[in-house]
């Protein structure tokens, strides 16, 4: 059985991961984290877990944790995890982090981004990023996961196999992203209020969201050099989804069947990405609750581009979904376990 301990539990990433690792057979929580809530009673927070949790919150003192359990969670702000983790927490227990802070491997792009100090930027060379249908191997061996972000994850496999066989220039890649408002996370912000997102749709963080070098750093990686793209979010009035539509320039003619016969190199053997049938194009409502992200691709001649579309779910493979795999590598386990999610409709 892994013990699993979850700091950030009471945010949605966690609650996520405490709905999914609920049903996960080979796995216990020990430790449901907060600093908000402590003491409290975690059904009463999330109600949806009356009779299911009985457990309260408890502190983030990730020492004390270490000791008690297989493996941490983080779902938490960018900063936190850097500031607790230490040599001594690694060597007892695997760290899988749901922020920001070892996802990408240069610390003067990450403070340049995310505008604070790196606390343990000596633990970049080796924490792994937790893309699973791209690192599954560096993943089974590591012990610190970037869990990735959800606009990256939804980018970053919709365009890896086209930019990984060379069909598509990555400079000329623009990605527009549309998200669910729980993507901002739990806490009361003014732009979040239903008066502010209902019926509403808007970009923000237009050419600065902190994304956007995630996506570059793990594209760069696939053709082998750096790159620059263009990335854009937009907020929906919607709760949960990712939907990427990107463009880019082809660097050659190509048919129809040979982008799909790339799609299917890379993914055909992959549980959780569904490269759907031609012409029918990826629906958040399609993923939601789920971990499968859906892609495909619609060729345009007459401009000499490819566009590439991706969705999944924010919450579950855009966040605790994939942790929850990335655990399943890191200890062995079936890679699909408490994962076999039907999505849900409607």
């Amino acid at each position: 059985m892994i013990r699993a301990g979850i700091i950030g539990a009471t945010g949605y990433a966690g609650a996520e991961l405490v709905r999914i690792l609920l049903g996960h057979k080979d796995t216990e929580i020990r430790w449901f984290g907060s600093r908000s809530y402590i003491e409290q009673k975690y059904a009463s927070i999330y109600q949806n877990f009356f009779q299911l949790v009985d457990a309260a919150c408890m502190d983030d003192n990730m020492e004390a944790l270490a000791d008690q359990v297989d493996v941490i969670f983080t779902a938490t702000p960018q900063g936190l995890c850097a500031s607790l983790v230490n040599e001594g927490i690694l060597s007892k227990c695997k760290v899988i982090d749901l922020s920001a802070d070892f996802r990408l491997k240069d610390v003067a792009v990450y403070e340049e981004w995310y505008k604070i100090t790196h606390k343990a930027p000596q633990f970049l060379p080796e924490a792994v990023y937790g893309l699973c249908e791209i690192n599954r191997e560096k993943i089974r061996g590591s012990r610190l996961v970037a869990n990735p972000g959800c606009y990256t994850t939804c980018s970053i496999l919709t365009c890896y196999p086209l930019v990984k066989e060379g069909l598509i220039d990555p400079d000329t890649l623009i990605i527009d992203a549309k998200s669910g408002t729980s993507g901002a996370g739990r806490g009361a912000k003014t732009d979040n209020l239903f008066c502010e997102v209902n019926e509403n749709i808007k970009a923000y963080g237009v050419g600065t969201h902190r994304h956007t070098p995630e996506i570059e750093e793990q594209l760069g990686y696939a053709c082998g050099r750096d790159i620059r793209l263009s990335f854009t979010p937009h907020l929906v009035p919607m709760n949960r989804g990712i939907l990427v539509t990107a463009y880019a320039s082809l660097t050659r003619p190509v048919s129809y069947e040979e982008v799909k016969a790339v799609y299917d190199k890379y993914y055909g053997k992959e549980t959780f990405v569904r490269v759907l049938e031609k012409d029918v194009f990826p629906q958040t409502k399609w993923v939601e609750g789920s971990n499968y992200v859906d892609v495909n691709f619609k060729l345009d001649p007459r401009t000499n581009r490819v566009v590439l579309m991706g969705a999944l779910d924010n919450l579950v493979k855009g966040a605790a979904g994939q942790a929850v795999q990335n655990m399943n590598l890191l200890f062995g386990c079936r890679e699909n376990e408490g994962l076999d999610l039907v999505p849900m409709f409607p």
